[in-house]
C-alpha cells in the first residue's frame, strides 16, 4: 500500500551494510489503511507585501495612542482573529507568505503577551534571535515594537538577528531573562516560497509549556488589538544599545555567551589536541545555516581546526537552496565525503537553527539513538561537566532503547517522554536529568534547556580525544566506528528504521490514525504478526513525574514480546503534516565483536 504523499525514508542501511542499521522484516503496509486522501496540502492565502501591521477591524474607530512606557508612544491597532495559529511541538510554523499576511505575525505575538502574567514581561528582559532565514529581519522589527508596546523593559537581539536555538537558551539563562523569541522553522527549508516559524522560551530557557501555548492559541481566537510602539526600526548590524525612553534594545554578539558556557562544559585543550593532530582529519558542515556563525569562532579560532574543515559555513537566507536537515538524505554531500576512499576521520553537520546534529566516522554513520547512548556511557570520564556523575537519562518515546540499556547498566534513573524538548526541561529543572535525546537527530544535556547540535559534536570529539590522549604520532587512533562497536559489545545493539510520509493532508492522516486506534481496541496480548508476538498495543500517554501533568495520544505503539516496537506518530508543524513510522528490533544478547 502506497501513501499519496511524499516519502522521506530513513532506512539506515543505505551505506556500508557491515556497520549500518538493517531493515526489518516487519512490513509497514500490514499496519496501514489505504486512505486515498493523503495528498500534499496547499494552503489558500492572500498576500500583501509592504506593512504587515495594519488595522483590520470593521470598525471605523482610529488607532488609539497611549503614553506607556515612559518616553515613547504606544498605538493600539484594531485587529481580528486569523485562523490556523495553533502551535505545534516547536512553536508556530507556516509558509513565509502566510506570515507575511496582514497582522499574521503581529496577532500571534500580541496573543502571547496577552497570555503571560504581567510580571513575566513588564519592565522585564527578553531575548530575540533566529537562524538567519528569509523574513527574520522584518519579523525582528515587528517583535521589538510589539514588545515595547506591551511594556517590556529591554530586548537583547543577536547581531543581524542571528542566535541559534541553543544560544537563545544559553543567553536567557546567563542573563536571567524572562524569556525569549526564536525565529526559526528548524530544519525546514527557507526562502520566499518556503518556511518560517516562531516560538517562545521561558525563563529557564526551555520551550513554553502547553499551558502557555494553549492560552496563546485561545487568545488568537479572540484578539481585537495590537499594542505597538511608535519607534523606528533598530539597526541590528552593529553591537550596541539603542534607547527609546524607558525601553532599550541591545544588539549582542551571537557567539560569546554560548561559547563561554561551552568552555565550562568541555575540556577545550583536550579537543584542541585532537584537532591539531596531523593524523586526524575533521569536517563540519554548517549547511549554510545558523551554525555557520559559530563554526569558525569555536572549531577554528578556539579549537585549532583548519579553516577548510568548515563546509557551507556562511549563513544564507535560503540555506543555499538546500534543506538544512542533517541526515543521510539532505546532508548527502557530507556523507559522500566521509564514505570516499581515505575520507576524513570525523564528520558532523547541524541543522537550520543549530539544535540537531549528525555524527559520522570514516565510512561509518552513527544513528541518533546510538549517539545519545554512546555520549551517556562516556560522559563522566570524557566530559568535565559530568565529572561528579550523571543525574539521569531520558529519550523520546519513538527513540530506540539503546539509551535504556546504558541507564540499566549504570544504574541511572531513566525516563521515556513524548516528542518535544519541553518534556525534558521539567526533568532537568527538577535535577533528575543530565543527558537526553530524540531519534530525529536531537541530543543535549542540562547545560541548557534545548537540544544542542554543536554540544553533541563537541561531546563526540571529547570522547574520541579522551580515547586517544595517550596515543603517539603514528599509532593507530581509536575511531568513531571503534567507539560504537565497543559500545555494542558492552551494551548490545538496537536496530532502527524510520520512514517519514511528508506533506500529508490532515484528514487522511487522521483517518489512518483512527484506523490504527481501532486496531488497538481489538488487539490483545499474544496476537501474532508474522513471527512477532504482541505484548501490548497502546496510544502513548505520559504523566510528568515532576508536576503530574498528563498528555495523551502521543503515538500508536505495537510492542512485541522480544522488545521490538512499531510506532506511528503524527507531527503537525503548521507547514505540513508528517506521518512518522518508526520500527525497532531490540536485541537482548550482547554483540560479539
Amino acid at each position: 500500500m502506497a501513501f499519496s504523499c511524499k516519502l522521506d525514508s530513513f532506512i539506515l542501511s543505505a551505506y556500508k551494510p557491515q556497520n549500518s542499521i538493517l531493515p526489518l522484516s516487519i512490513q509497514p503496509s500490514s499496519f496501514l489503511p489505504s486512505p486515498s486522501s493523503l495528498k500534499p496540502q496547499k494552503l489558500p492565502f492572500r498576500i500583501r507585501y509592504g506593512s504587515t501591521i495594519r488595522a483590520t477591524s470593521s470598525s471605523s474607530t482610529p488607532s488609539a495612542t497611549i503614553a506607556e512606557p515612559e518616553g515613547i508612544k504606544i498605538k493600539s491597532i484594531p485587529t481580528k482573529p486569523i485562523d490556523g495559529q495553533k502551535t505545534g511541538t516547536s512553536g508556530l510554523r507556516k509558509k513565509v507568505k502566510v506570515f507575511m499576511q496582514d497582522n499574521y505575525l503581529a496577532n500571534w505575538i500580541q496573543a502571547l503577551f496577552n497570555s503571560l502574567p504581567p510580571e513575566d514581561y513588564k519592565n522585564g528582559l527578553l531575548v530575540l534571535g533566529g537562524d538567519g532565514r528569509y523574513f527574520n529581519q522584518e519579523a525582528a522589527q515587528i517583535i521589538i515594537k510589539i514588545a515595547a508596546g506591551n511594556g517590556v523593559g529591554k530586548i537583547l537581539v543577536g547581531k543581524e538577528g542571528i542566535l541559534s536555538t541553543p544560544a537563545v537558551s544559553a543567553v536567557i539563562r546567563k542573563r536571567k531573562a524572562n524569556g525569549g523569541f526564536i525565529m526559526s522553522a528548524s530544519h525546514n527549508p527557507g526562502g520566499p516560497e518556503y518556511d518560517w516559524g516562531i516560538k517562545f522560551n521561558y525563563s529557564s530557557g526551555q520551550p513554553a509549556p502547553e499551558s502557555i501555548t494553549d492560552k496563546i492559541y485561545g487568545n488568537t481566537l479572540s484578539i481585537s488589538e495590537i499594542k505597538i510602539a511608535d519607534i523606528p526600526d533598530v539597526d541590528l548590524s552593529k553591537v550596541g544599545v539603542t534607547n527609546f525612553g524607558s525601553f532599550s534594545v541591545e544588539v549582542i554578539d551571537p557567539v560569546s555567551d554560548y561559547l563561554e558556557l561551552l568552555e565550562t562544559v568541555f575540556d577545550f585543550q583536550l579537543i584542541r589536541g585532537l584537532l591539531s593532530r596531523p593524523d586526524f582529519r575533521f569536517i563540519f558542515d554548517a549547511m549554510h545555516a545558523v551554525t555557520g556563525a559559530y563554526a569558525k569562532p569555536i572549531f577554528v579560532d578556539k579549537l585549532g581546526a583548519s579553516l577548510d574543515s568548515i563546509s557551507n559555513g556562511i549563513p544564507l537566507e535560503d540555506f543555499g537552496h538546500g534543506h538544512p536537515d542533517p541526515n543521510l538524505t539532505y546532508a548527502k554531500d557530507l556523507v559522500n565525503i566521509l564514505y570516499a576512499e581515505n575520507g576524513p576521520d570525523f564528520g558532523a553537520a547541524s541543522d537550520g537553527d543549530g539544535d540537531r546534529n549528525m555524527i559520522l566516522g570514516r565510512s561509518f554513520f552513527v544513528t541518533p539513538s546510538d549517539s545519545v547512548a554512546v555520549i551517556a556511557a562516556n560522559a563522566r570520564e570524557a566530559i568535565p561537566y559530568f565529572k561528579n556523575g550523571v543525574k539521569g537519562l531520558a529519550r523520546s518515546m519513538p527513540t530506540s532503547g539503546a539509551l535504556d540499556r546504558v541507564a540499566k547498566k549504570l544504574n541511572l534513573p531513566f525516563f521515556e517522554v513524548p516528542t518535544g524538548w519541553k518534556f525534558f526541561g521539567n526533568l532537568m529543572d527538577a535535577g533528575n536529568l543530565s543527558v537526553c535525546g530524540e531519534e530525529s537527530f536531537g541530543t543535549g544535556s542540562d547545560h541548557i534547556r534545548e537540544k544542542d547540535g554543536i554540544w553533541a559534536v563537541l561531546a563526540w570529539l571529547s570522547i574520541i580525544a579522551h580515547r586517544n590522549k595517550d596515543k603517539n604520532p603514528g599509532e593507530k587512533l581509536i575511531s568513531v566506528s571503534d567507539v560504537v562497536m565497543e559500545h555494542w559489545a558492552t551494551y548490545g545493539r538496537n536496530f532502527f528504521s524510520r520512514y517519514d510520509y511528508e506533506e500529508c493532508e490532515s484528514e487522511g492522516a487522521n483517518k489512518m490514525i483512527e484506523y490504527l486506534r481501532d486496531i488497538l481496541s481489538k488487539s490483545k496480548p499474544g496476537d501474532q504478526y508474522g513471527s512477532y508476538v504482541l505484548q501490548f498495543a497502546d496510544d502513548f500517554t505520559y504523566t510528568d513525574p515532576v508536576d503530574g501533568s498528563v498528555v495523551s495520544k502521543q503515538g500508536v505503539r505495537f510492542v512485541f514480546t522480544d522488545g521490538s516496537r512499531i510506532i506511528y506518530r503524527l507531527s503537525v508543524c503548521g507547514i505540513c503534516l508528517f506521518v512518522h513510522l518508526v520500527a525497532f528490533k531490540e536485541v537482548e544478547s550482547i554483540l560479539e565483536i
